[in-house]
């Protein structure tokens, strides 16, 4: 009876979503199975839920901002024509090909899903797909491969999650999530070769997508280590877009749009805003009370306001609000269903269960994230559901626990591009 109201919680969210159930809806039911679980079986004592509570609205509350300037930038660029004019440029300097086609899939969608998340990406990179004569089936499945970077989107609030429930170092999980994404960043740069190149000439394109994922997943590793998981992303795939650039033929190549150069400049602003205020925080230079600095959330914001000149138009506001209402509630949920199943016990009972499988279970771990990826169509949402639970098996088992959630975070991102949402 135990073991069935530990595991009622993501049985019921996961039946719930596999049967098209909204997200919100699926997430509710979720938190309301935990809550009766908890009831029954799971009682939480008040002397350790305020403490419990304290420790997680922060990272709740964070997420929740990111969500909120990612959207809003996102928004104000799309409004001012910014992200068509970028494209626009992107499509006059690649010209087409397998090359053409790696800088959109390792390159430009990964930079922007980078910075602002939630499948901005793809609304880039798609665009730029449909100019290289492709066919549209083509178009849209190379277009999806594009969001291989998913545990840095919207400068990892995913990998955030899954640290946090795991009681791991958001910046060592980077690091491990980054040694890992070579797996899916190769077979991403090869599965996009091989669909767009000609059939005489594959053998060369496989090995382009190869090499391509490979330099992408150093660049990642490499700025992760040395400035911090929430930009590597970007900073990572902004090394790729500018190998690639450097390749290809500028003679005919027009100048950057005053409006394109401007969403350059925000984006520039973005990244520097977070890697400075991360050093000055690392350095004790900014006290403990400035932290929230060093967090991509405000950060956000001012690109925005950076590049409206002021407080954005009342229209793009209500958009990035309602786009908010449909994302953030259902990502909070997700957080407290794993809020809840941590704090109550049921997460550990549930890993003690499991565990008795033995090692057999680390051949499965992967696809249990997956899974979640795959249904929630969030890395959020996966991780929120299921990092704290295959943290404890983990320790169970007595396997390391940064490398297996290594593992479980780039899983929960990999399949994610499959989701139904996301197609």
């Amino acid at each position: 009876m135990k073991i069935f109201m530990s595991a009622a919680p993501f049985l019921v969210a996961l039946l719930a979503l596999g049967a098209g159930v909204r997200s919100l809806y699926a997430a509710l039911l979720g938190v309301s199975a935990a809550a009766i679980s908890i009831l029954i079986a799971f009682p939480i004592s008040d002397i350790n839920l305020s403490p419990m509570l304290l420790r997680w609205a922060p990272i709740l509350l964070e997420v929740s901002a990111i969500i909120a300037g990612g959207l809003l930038l996102s928004e104000v660029l799309r409004h001012a024509g910014a992200q068509s004019a970028l494209a626009s440029w992107v499509k006059d300097r690649s010209g087409g090909g397998v090359a053409a086609v790696l800088l959109v899939v390792h390159g430009i969608t990964p930079f922007a899903e980078s910075l602002t998340g939630f499948g901005i990406g793809i609304t880039i990179g798609i665009p730029l797909l449909n100019n290289f004569g492709l066919p549209t089936k083509k178009i849209a499945a190379v277009g999806l491969l594009g969001l291989c970077t998913i545990p840095w989107g919207s400068m990892g609030p995913g990998t955030m999650v899954a640290a946090t429930m795991s009681e791991l170092s958001f910046y060592d999980l980077g690091i491990a999530s980054g040694y890992i994404s070579v797996i899916p960043f190769v077979i991403t740069g090869v599965i996009a070769a091989w669909l767009v190149a000609l059939p005489g000439a594959r053998a060369i394109a496989v090995l382009q997508g190869a090499l391509s994922g490979v330099a992408l997943a150093v660049t990642i590793t490499t700025f992760n280590y040395l400035v911090g998981t929430s930009a590597a992303g970007a900073l990572g795939a902004l090394v790729i877009i500018a190998l690639h650039f450097l390749r290809m033929p500028t003679a005919s190549v027009s100048p950057l749009t005053p409006i394109a150069l401007r969403a350059l400049y925000s984006y520039a602003l973005l990244l520097l805003g977070v890697l400075l205020s991360g050093w000055l925080v690392r350095l004790h230079i900014l006290s403990a009370h400035w932290q929230f600095l060093a967090s991509p959330a405000p950060w956000l914001f001012i690109a925005a306001f950076f590049f409206t000149n002021g407080l954005p138009q009342r229209q793009q506001v209500e958009r990035a609000w309602l786009s908010w209402l449909q994302v953030a509630p259902v990502t909070a949920l997700f957080i407290v269903l794993g809020m809840l199943m941590t704090i109550s016990g049921m997460a550990s009972y549930l890993a003690q269960a499991i565990a008795g499988t033995g090692k057999a279970y680390l051949a499965i771990a992967p696809f249990v994230g997956a899974a979640g990826g795959l249904i929630t169509g969030s890395n959020v949402g996966a991780n929120a559901m299921f990092a704290a639970t295959q943290a404890a098996i983990a320790r169970t088992l007595d396997v390391d626990v940064l490398w297996f959630m290594g593992i479980h975070n780039v899983a929960a991102a990999f399949l994610m591009m499959a989701s139904p949402g996301k197609i």
